[in-house]
């Protein structure tokens, strides 16, 4: 007895935009499927330059100001949001061999293996005048003290470190990443017992002296905030209490720290780049049930920024992305364990604005790691940069998506999610040697370029090591009624409460289908929805055991089968890919092309390409004029050439009518041009320069 329906959870017209990074030609057809928005949504904001509907003349006597919602002093309690939906926990999930995300998280756990624990300590080590032993310290931006290039970032990466390998153990009980990992937690505490007991970084003290003084001083809080949530992750995933402790530790210095503060002063600090320290605070109250640490974590609420997204206005140009999107994760954990709907809407918009109006067709954003012009002028920011699509933003709206999502669990964040693994993550680590990118640039003529073995240490390093140590993360959900399966991704789930086991078996996107297969030890009534895709063109077939489903779904929802599940049962979904373009929305001739969700690339060759353009280095900027990312080594090769922006003929408003199977998987000709061009996924091409986008005419 089975009951198969489409899931009543539609989105809004302001929910779908969060789908796409910028309008394209699927919009219309999609967007017309959805009405009934949910209770818990909020009305499309309007454009900020758009006038307000006519009104009845004012009175005579002129209202007042209204106040911004975040004038009034912070005041915390504690009151827990109950989600709607919950990611299983990463021990229950596991990658089958064979895909693209098990390798990719085969060679960033090698990347991880090859990086000892005490050089890994070094900084941390020095700065607490411990003896360092024999070990080599990390370049880039690990440099230590006693070197002219010293970084004032020291000791970020090795946060990410224990935060990667507390994911590694969750998602492949990796116990040797474990070892090590709780090796490096007591050694730091070594470290802090030698600093006074709370106080742990790779930094000295006067560097707080020189933040609170208004002096120059590379983001302290951010390399404090990396070092915590390690931390905090290797006590939440790998169950070390001792990790514990150091934080709370760290916690209780930075309460000092901040509380010695007037709050106008404070403001100020929060100017210098801070990250997202106040979510591990957040975090920490939670797990620790101690409401000091929620207040401490109020005080790196940054007015200026918040206030605009709480009234759902974009006043965003001219940020530092990657300093802001941690802070809107910090902001949505506030709201998750207070209910101030002040911070869900801070939440709400930013992702809204950010993912349909300021992304690139990969999802990417950023350009010189900041937001240089206004919303929905991306054509008029690509040029301003080749230093696109910072690879840690990425990682940061992923983890905010997954916050949204368990709020609402609306099928367009996972279309979204899907769409920026697949480009932005996937294709943007090394097969084999597990080295990712710093940008992912848009720029035509680009190629890719990823870390050394141990002389970068990038932010996106860090990002890196632990994005493809969590890939099982997001798969599957679940709720009281059953499970949501949102990623097309070979995996095998252990729900043990239920004692159901469900494999799916996939070779997407270079196959059409995935097949989940459930194994129980008795049966089981619930719900399985089906996530069905945004950019498929019409309902998919399924099959269950075989028979084909006399009930879909239409793209953007879910298909919901609630029955009494036995072992042995199948279920079969048909996942027909097609062509279409996407424009840039100030410029509808500059357009991209997408396979599904994968966006594709014209191959340019790789002439002129040597290693060296492709390890060690930034971008291609990096090899122009230095940058962010450090000088040029002295040998660096030189620049190459800049290439136009392709321009292609259009014979139809039909990609499908020009663009051509060029009779490999995945791969695609533009024919009638006057040189054909070669199209692939873009996260296919890593020694090859490319471009994504295109003048149509």
């Amino acid at each position: 007895m089975s009951d198969t329906k489409k899931e009543a959870k539609p989105i809004s017209r302001r929910r779908f935009g969060a789908l796409l990074a910028a309008t394209g030609a699927a919009v219309p057809a999609f967007a017309a499927q959805q009405q009934n928005p949910p209770q818990t949504q909020q009305p499309p904001p309007r454009p900020v330059n758009e006038a307000p509907a006519q009104q009845a003349p004012p009175s005579s006597r002129q209202m007042p100001p209204e106040p911004a919602p975040f004038d009034d002093p912070l005041q915390f309690a504690r009151s827990d949001v109950a989600l709607r939906a919950k990611p299983f926990a990463m021990t229950q999930v596991r990658l089958l061999p064979g895909s693209v995300y098990y390798d990719a998280q085969e060679w960033n756990r090698g990347y991880m293996s090859r990086l000892t624990a005490d050089r890994l300590l070094y900084n941390f080590r020095a700065n607490a005048g411990l003896p360092v032993g024999s070990a080599q310290p990390l370049g880039g931006w690990e440099q230590p003290a006693n070197d002219q290039r010293s970084s004032e970032l020291r000791g970020h990466f090795t946060g990410h470190f224990l935060s990667a390998s507390a994911l590694l153990y969750a998602s492949t009980g990796d116990s040797q990443a474990k070892s090590k990992a709780e090796y490096m937690v007591a050694e730091l505490a070594k470290c802090q017992e030698k600093l006074g007991g709370k106080y742990l970084s790779a930094f000295p003290i006067s560097f707080w002296d020189r933040l609170a003084a208004g002096e120059r001083v590379w983001a302290p809080f951010y390399t404090i905030h990396k070092i915590a949530a390690g931390l905090f992750d290797m006590y939440s995933l790998a169950d070390n209490k001792q990790a514990l402790q150091v934080l709370q530790g760290m916690a209780a210095w930075a309460d000092e720290w901040t509380g010695s503060k007037s709050d106008e002063h404070m403001q100020r600090v929060l100017r210098t780049e801070y990250g997202g320290i106040a979510e591990t605070l957040y975090n920490l109250a939670a797990a620790a049930n101690d409401d000091r640490w929620a207040r401490t974590g109020d005080r790196y609420q940054k007015r200026i920024f918040i206030n605009p997204l709480a009234l759902r206005r974009d006043e965003l140009r001219g940020l530092h992305v990657n300093t802001h999107v941690p802070q809107v994760i910090a902001a949505a954990r506030r709201y998750e364990i207070s209910g101030d709907m002040r911070f869900h809407d801070v939440a709400d918009f930013f992702f809204y604005e950010v993912s349909s109006a300021r992304s690139y067709v990969t999802t990417g954003t950023s350009n010189g790691e900041s937001w240089q012009v206004g919303p929905r002028r991306l054509a008029a920011e690509l040029p301003r940069s080749i230093s696109t699509a910072e690879c840690c933003c990425s990682y940061n709206m992923l983890k905010l998506a997954r916050k949204l999502y368990s709020w609402n669990p609306d099928p367009a964040y996972f279309d979204y999610y899907e769409r920026s693994l697949l480009n932005m993550r996937i294709g943007t680590i090394q097969p084999k040697t597990g080295y990712t990118q710093y940008y992912l640039s848009l720029t035509p003529g680009a190629w890719k370029t990823f870390n050394s073995e141990d002389q970068s240490f990038w932010c996106c390093t860090g990002s890196g090591v632990e994005e493809y140590a969590k890939l099982n993360d997001s798969i599957y959900w679940y709720d009281a009624e059953g499970l949501y399966v949102n990623l097309f991704v070979p995996s095998e789930l252990n729900w043990t409460e239920k004692g159901l086991r469900l494999r799916q078996e996939t070779k997407f996107p270079e196959a059409q289908s995935t097949l989940l297969t459930i194994t129980a030890a008795k049966p089981q009534t619930l719900s399985i929805r089906l996530r069905v895709p945004g950019w498929l063109k019409t309902a998919p077939a399924v099959k269950l055991n075989g028979k084909v489903l006399d009930a879909s779904a239409a793209p953007g929802s879910y298909l919901t089968i609630r029955r009494t599940w036995n072992g042995g049962d199948k279920l079969e979904m048909q996942l027909p890919m097609h062509l279409y373009a996407e424009a840039m929305p100030d410029d509808r001739q500059m357009q991209a092309f997408l396979y599904g969700p994968l966006v594709l690339a014209a191959d340019l060759g790789n002439e002129g390409l040597t290693p060296k353009h492709v390890v060690g280095t930034n971008t291609p900027a990096i090899q122009r004029a230095g940058g962010r990312g450090g000088t040029p080594r002295p040998d660096a090769p030189p620049p190459l050439p800049g290439i136009e922006m392709p321009a292609l003929k259009a014979s139809s408003a039909d990609p499908e009518s020009f663009i051509k199977p060029a009779g490999k998987p995945l791969t695609f000709t533009a024919t009638g041009q006057q040189k054909d061009l070669t199209l692939v996924p873009i996260n296919t091409l890593f020694d090859r320069r490319y471009s994504v986008y295109f003048k149509v005419s």
